[in-house]
């Protein structure tokens, strides 16, 4: 907080400061005994009559009263990361754009609309990055005509917490109906130490193409010809497989892409009877040393916020947070019938 000369708290925002990264402390009115303030870190997306919206790293929106402000200062627009390899938001969205491509898109300005029968909302959504071309209430209205017409709600998908991220776009879908329905987080880390983890090669199997066996331990069951395109989309696209016991499905599956530096890695998946025996660090580990084989020497992957398993393995393999991404429904909007995975 910022602290005068004389010893005093000051606020240091002004309606000027909308858009920047800010520091706030309020007051509780209606608190647990003791606790006077409360602190609140984010991007101020609007200063009107009389209260403030600050939109956190997590996506989550905060409104402070003005009259409660008891201190508060413009921080810098993105906190450093505790590890993981440099690279901005707009970088790693187009990365992970073309490791999961749809079957149909248009442009709208720098705006993508991606369709793919409702086969996951990131197949799904419109990707704002850049300038729509005309006014944001326009574009929205394009963009549910063209998810209307295709029998599809009308998604976008945003991001939040880290530098160049859509804070304000955030705000203003809220402002206007628009849902958050899910909030996961993309992390990123260094390929080499991965490719390390799983010691000698032993037992696993890739190949070019999500075959009968990768698609029976595959979570999402009945996979149409519309998303093996989806998952057979991408620069360079590699499956994993741990054969299982006779007939049955295999005991771990996983999906990496190669796009230049970048390797991004996702449906790694294990039978539940086989957990906690180190197949999906087998698995990560396999693919990254195809990674590495073809030049990429970042990684990248998705996870959600309550996944904690998934979480503490990645962040023991030297993963962390980059940013958070959100996907927004259109109000009146339904929710599609099928798959609902981010």
């Amino acid at each position: 907080m910022e602290i005068s000369a004389a010893g005093r708290l000051e606020v240091r925002i002004t309606t000027a400061d909308v858009g920047k990264r800010v520091s706030v402390r309020s007051l509780i009115e209606h608190g647990p005994p003791g606790e006077r303030f409360t602190d609140t870190v984010g991007v101020l997306t609007s200063w009107d009559n009389g209260v403030l919206r600050i939109t956190r790293k997590n996506g989550e929106s905060v409104r402070v009263s003005e009259s409660s402000l008891v201190a508060g200062k413009v921080i810098p627009s993105a906190p450093a990361r505790r590890r993981g390899p440099a690279a901005s938001y707009e970088e790693l969205a187009r990365v992970s754009a073309r490791a999961w491509r749809p079957v149909e898109s248009e442009r709208l300005g720098e705006w993508e609309l991606r369709a793919a029968e409702g086969f996951t909302r990131r197949a799904n959504s419109v990707l704002p990055l850049g300038d729509p071309g005309v006014p944001l209430d326009d574009a929205l209205t394009a963009v549910r005509a063209w998810y209307a017409a295709r029998g599809l709600p009308a998604y976008a998908q945003t991001a939040t917490g880290a530098e160049g991220t859509q804070e304000p776009l955030c705000a203003e879908l809220e402002r206007r109906g628009w849902v958050r329905e899910v909030t996961a987080e993309l992390w990123v880390g260094p390929l080499a130490p991965v490719a390390d983890l799983g010691g000698e090669p032993s037992g696993v199997v890739l190949s070019r193409e999500a075959d009968g066996a990768w698609l029976a331990r595959y979570r999402r069951k009945g996979v149409s010809e519309v998303a093996l395109r989806v998952l057979g989309s991408g620069p360079s696209v590699w499956f994993a497989t741990v054969p299982g016991d006779g007939a049955d499905a295999p005991a771990a599956i996983g999906r990496c892409v190669v796009d230049g530096r970048w390797a991004g890695f996702a449906a790694v998946e294990v039978d539940p009877a086989r957990r906690r025996r180190g197949l999906a660090t087998a698995v990560m580990a396999a693919l990254a040393r195809r990674a590495l084989d073809e030049g990429a020497s970042a990684a990248w992957l998705q996870v959600e916020d309550d996944n904690a398993g998934a979480r503490a393995l990645y962040d023991r393999m030297g993963f962390a947070a980059h940013h958070a991404y959100h996907h927004y429904r259109a109000p009146e909007s339904s929710a599609p019938a099928g798959d609902g995975a981010p």
